[in-house]
C-alpha cells in the first residue's frame, strides 16, 4: 500500500501485523493480524456476543483456506463490506456509520 505525498512522491504505508495468541479446541496457537482486523474482530464478537477467542474458534472450524490469518482478514472484510452495503441501500436513518466506510480513506 503507498500514498502521495504532498509533492507527489510515494511513500509505503507502515502497517505490522500483531501476533496473538488463541484457543482453538484446547490447542493454543498464534495469528498475525494487523491492529485494525484485530479491532474489527473483537467488534464483530462484541456484536454477536461472543468474546474474540470464540469468533476465531468459530471462524477456523469452517475455514476454506490453509492460512488462518488469511481466513480471518476475509471474514472481516466480508463482514463489514456487507454491513456496508446495507447501510447504503437501506438508507435508514439514525444508524451509526458502519466502520468500513469510516477510516482509513474517507474525510470527515
Amino acid at each position: 500500500m503507498s500514498t502521495l505525498t504532498p509533492a507527489g512522491k510515494k511513500h509505503a504505508a507502515r502497517v505490522s501485523p500483531i501476533k496473538r495468541s488463541v484457543n482453538i479446541d484446547g490447542h493454543r496457537t498464534s495469528v498475525s493480524l494487523e491492529d485494525e482486523f484485530w479491532d474489527g474482530l473483537r467488534e464483530i464478537a462484541r456484536h454477536q456476543n461472543l468474546t474474540a477467542s470464540a469468533l476465531v474458534a468459530t471462524i477456523a472450524s469452517g475455514r476454506n483456506r490453509k492460512n488462518l490469518s488469511s481466513e480471518l482478514r476475509v471474514f472481516v472484510l466480508n463482514h463489514f463490506r456487507t454491513l456496508g452495503g446495507r447501510k447504503l441501500l437501506s438508507n435508514e436513518p439514525g444508524r451509526d456509520t458502519p466502520i468500513a466506510s469510516r477510516a482509513p480513506f474517507a474525510t470527515g
